[in-house]
């Protein structure tokens, strides 16, 4: 169950790149992203009232999960539209946004006060290779319009879910999925509503083909990719979810090749078989390690 919970996360996370693209070439991005969540936010909050669910969250966690909304959904989305608007690839901004297994892991030291292994050091080194190779050949391939700047834009968006990961994490009680997606979606709605009012283009094009990119966007990214995201996270825990982002670029590179005709060169493909060794040699486990758990779950000496 856990394994075809990961398969299908894996594939609607690279559905919201392609989503995005889609919705960034025809609509302002503002619009789509504030017509996603508008519906969605009045759906969950309609079924969480229906479902009566007696753990309401208090006020400090209320704030926490907005919080981590406003990260984990709206500050990344942002970052992930605007990328591809300017010009950024599908596949790129992807796997600048799967270097988070790689931040999580170098931040773990001084945040969680663990420490790095010699491999997992060489791992980080390779991710930083893979992610400077990836987007050099992205940047210099035949009809790129993207300024050099827009490189940096999908990094910020890694780094509001990294810091939505870490304050997650840190949650004092159990996780609540479905609550907290609601929450998130919510605030989402709020905040994409506000900017969208601001620059004026709240209203929805009349056209069914910006209807029918919404729902994809709500029903694959949104349920699929972020509520199993946060399912998994409770399943399989910080380090293993955050792996498995790293498959997410090289299903999104095929994707972006065969929908839009983006350029996969000899450098990408090299830039992304990189960042999959090196997420293993980040968040593998060595023998020692795998025989201590087996000793602790046997009870054995």
């Amino acid at each position: 169950m856990t394994t075809g919970l990961a398969a299908l996360f894996v594939v609607c996370w690279s559905s919201g790149f392609v989503g995005a693209k889609l919705g960034a070439q025809a609509y302002a991005v503002s619009t789509v992203l504030a017509w996603r969540f508008l519906p969605l936010a009045g759906v969950l909050l309609l079924v969480t009232a229906l479902r009566r669910d007696r753990t309401r969250p208090g006020r400090t966690e209320l704030l926490r999960q907005s919080v981590i909304g406003l990260l984990s959904q709206s500050g990344y989305l942002l970052t992930v539209y605007w990328a591809i608007d300017l010009g950024v690839s599908t596949g790129t901004t992807a796997l600048v946004d799967g270097t988070q297994p790689l931040v999580v892991a170098a931040l773990a030291g001084p945040l969680l006060g663990v420490a790095l292994r010699g491999r997992q050091r060489v791992g980080l080194l390779l991710g930083l290779v893979a992610v400077g190779a990836v987007t050099w050949a992205d940047a210099g391939a035949p009809g790129t319009h993207a300024a050099p700047w827009a490189y940096v834009v999908p990094f910020a968006g890694m780094a509001c879910l990294v810091a939505a990961t870490f304050l997650e994490r840190r949650s004092p009680g159990p996780p609540a999925p479905w609550r907290n997606l609601t929450i998130h979606c919510t605030t989402s709605a709020v905040v994409f509503s506000l900017i969208a009012l601001v620059r004026g283009t709240a209203v929805p094009p009349p056209e069914p083909a910006f209807w029918v990119a919404t729902a994809w966007l709500v029903a694959f990214p949104t349920f699929g990719g972020y509520g199993l995201y946060w399912l998994l996270l409770q399943r399989v825990g910080m380090t293993t979810v955050n792996s498995l982002l790293f498959l997410v670029p090289p299903v999104t590179t095929a994707w972006g090749a065969l929908w839009f005709g983006e350029p996969v060169s000899a450098v990408t493909i090299v830039g992304l078989t990189l960042a999959l060794l090196a997420t293993w040699l980040v968040t593998a486990e060595g023998g020692g390690a795998r025989r201590r758990k087996q000793v602790a779950r046997s009870g054995r000496p």
